[in-house]
């Protein structure tokens, strides 16, 4: 058996796993294993749940999860993660309190945002650039032009993938309903879980989505024929930001200050220690999944990602013009979307320049 079908094999095992793991759209509780045991004073509640996405632009969360790194800013005080399908599902469990803080990414945070007037959270810091690509059926489109008249999916509607898409399908001078996805491309909102198998069924010509999926594609003989980064200056972009309810800032900023920090301290871990963050990733997808992706699939996606704590607010900005443009929203106010403030106060100790909130900060 070739290498190439070995791991075809392997992959299709590993979303079998996915599938049954995760079947249903939602939610999912997880254990945060046997490192994060809470110890020392307690901060102002008993607990904190947070929300995160087994996606490898959500590293930040697995790693400071699995390797305890979150839970010890917490002393006493409990972390609970529970991990979701994608930023919409997020966003809802965040608004209804069945979370307090949540890693997701800048279109989900902007639509809570907007509907809400403004009330619902507030972006604390950032943790992910990049990692997101467009992956095609070689054999049917080999160029940008082949993607009109062709099936490609993203993981929800109104996702940051999703306005990604959108906003590329119409710079090519195409049109598509954003609501239903269909016009001269027809959109096909898919789990991403289910993205590598309805792949492989036929039933989707390609994908823009994140990591690991996007190297799952790829191993299913997916070419990659466009990298988001290549949109964008400095090849940055907001992939991933840690949010909170504004009730739960309001309430609790001890308890906010300590994940920011957790988070803070997980990506310089992750940066000074390349090699065991992506096998710890790995190793927390495992626990999520009940297998842990094959060497040649994390290798692939792990150098498209850039774990950061800056937020990248100009590109925020730009995303929400992007779901403008994609008749997603009418044009929106954001001032006020960041609260900055613990997340530079935690810099600033550490001798590092504040991030920038792009004039959108709290007055």
């Amino acid at each position: 058996m070739s290498g190439a079908v070995r791991l075809r094999a392997v992959v299709a095992g590993l979303l079998a796993l996915v599938v049954v793991a995760g079947c249903g759209y939602g939610s999912e509780r997880v254990d945060t294993g046997t490192e994060a045991v809470p110890t020392g004073p307690k901060l102002s509640v008993d607990e904190v749940r947070v929300g995160h996405f087994p996606n490898l632009t959500h590293a930040t969360a697995l790693v400071g999860v699995r390797e305890g790194i979150i839970q010890r800013e917490l002393g006493g005080t409990k972390l609970s993660a529970t991990t979701f399908g994608a930023g919409p599902a997020a966003v809802e469990a965040l608004t209804a309190g069945s979370i307090d803080l949540a890693w997701i990414g800048p279109s989900p945070a902007i639509n809570s945002f907007i509907r809400s007037d403004g009330r619902s959270l507030r972006i604390v810091a950032g943790a992910t650039s990049g990692g997101v690509r467009l992956v095609v059926d070689p054999e049917k489109i080999r160029t940008t032009a082949d993607v009109k008249g062709r099936r490609i999916a993203s993981p929800q509607l109104g996702n940051t993938q999703d306005v990604a898409l959108l906003d590329w399908i119409a710079r090519q001078g195409w049109h598509v309903d954003p609501a239903s996805g269909r016009g001269d491309v027809s959109v096909v909102r898919t789990d991403n879980r289910l993205t590598p198998s309805a792949y492989r069924a036929g039933s989707i010509d390609g994908a823009w989505v994140p990591e690991p999926t996007a190297s799952l594609l790829v191993a299913e003989g997916a070419k990659v024929l466009l990298d988001e980064a290549s949109l964008w200056p400095d090849q940055k972009f907001v992939i991933t930001n840690l949010v909170v309810s504004q009730r739960f800032l309001k309430e609790h900023r001890d308890v906010v200050e300590a994940v920011v920090r957790g988070s803070v301290r997980t990506n310089a871990w992750i940066e000074a220690r390349p090699g065991r963050a992506k096998d710890s990733a790995n190793a927390a997808l495992k626990q999520l999944t009940g297998k842990a992706l094959p060497d040649e699939i994390i290798d692939d996606a792990w150098p498209s990602l850039t774990f950061t704590d800056d937020p990248l607010a100009d590109t925020l900005g730009t995303q929400a013009e992007h779901a403008v443009r994609a008749g997603l929203m009418e044009r929106p106010d954001l001032h006020g979307i960041y609260d900055l403030d613990t997340l530079n106060g935690i810099r600033a100790a550490d001798g590092r320049p504040p991030a920038d909130d792009a004039g959108l900060g709290v007055s």
